[in-house]
């Protein structure tokens, strides 16, 4: 259960942040939330898929990760193997949050940052330090704040983008059913993507709309990053390959 706290240099003076990755972390799963605003870096790396919210019938974009729940193929001896980390999974025990505050009479809504006091990698209790010994920030801080703004602008964006390319019909329901090996077949449900057909067939009026917005840069990025499903899948066959080589050593 998290236990969050609004960050302040006296309370958390001395807060550590443990930065490498592994299960003990959370980092195995089998996809992250993405925003619009890191689509130009997570689409060399990352197949980038929608998923749609139940509770609140909203589109989330997500990238892809691994082909099970507790599956993430980008992990290996505690590195994260891309030259781009989600801002999902970068942000670790750190959120924005929200509190009143009044500015010139007005009520207003001030974002803060919080800390999950019970996240693995505060638990760790070692780690990069969160601020300086005098009190101010460090690198390490300034780079999650950023990551956090990119989060809380992308969230914004992305809805309503979303919105319209579904207004649109351009999100349609994908089935992903890969078949690894000639003996492994794997499934991922629920995942929709950009429609490139329909995408193709829109008349002027429609694209001048979306590129306007800043939405079709957005879609297109999405369809490129398709082309990522061929790393998953060749990383995916590779540590089957492992796991039967282990097999066949044990057995002899």
């Amino acid at each position: 259960m998290p236990r969050y706290e609004m960050l302040n240099n006296i309370a958390h003076r001395d807060l550590r942040v443990a930065t490498g990755f592994g299960p003990e972390f959370g980092d195995a799963v089998g996809m992250v939330p993405a925003y619009p605003s890191e689509f130009a870096e997570l689409q060399r790396e990352y197949p980038i898929f929608l998923r749609k919210d139940t509770a609140t019938g909203e589109w989330q974009s997500v990238v892809l990760l691994g082909f099970e729940q507790h599956e993430n193929l980008f992990l290996q001896d505690g590195r994260w193997n891309a030259a781009y980390l989600p801002g999902a999974a970068a942000k670790g025990p750190f959120l924005i949050g929200f509190q009143e505050s009044r500015i010139d009479g007005v009520l207003g809504q001030e974002a803060v940052m919080h800390v999950d006091l019970d996240h693995p990698r505060v638990k760790a209790m070692q780690g990069e330090p969160v601020f300086l010994p005098q009190g101010g920030n460090t690198p390490y801080l300034d780079h999650i704040a950023g990551v956090l703004r990119g989060i809380h602008d992308g969230h914004a964006f992305g809805a309503a983008m979303f919105a319209r390319l579904d207004a649109h019909e351009l999100i349609q329901p994908l089935t992903l059913d890969v078949q690894i090996e000639p003996q492994h077949r794997v499934s991922v449900n629920g995942l929709h993507a950009i429609d490139r057909d329909r995408l193709a067939g829109l008349d002027g009026a429609a694209l001048a709309e979306l590129n306007r917005a800043g939405y079709l840069e957005g879609a297109y990025l999405m369809l490129a990053s398709l082309h990522n499903m061929r790393r998953l899948i060749a990383e995916k066959q590779r540590r089957l390959r492992m796991l039967d080589a282990a097999a066949a050593t044990v057995r002899n």
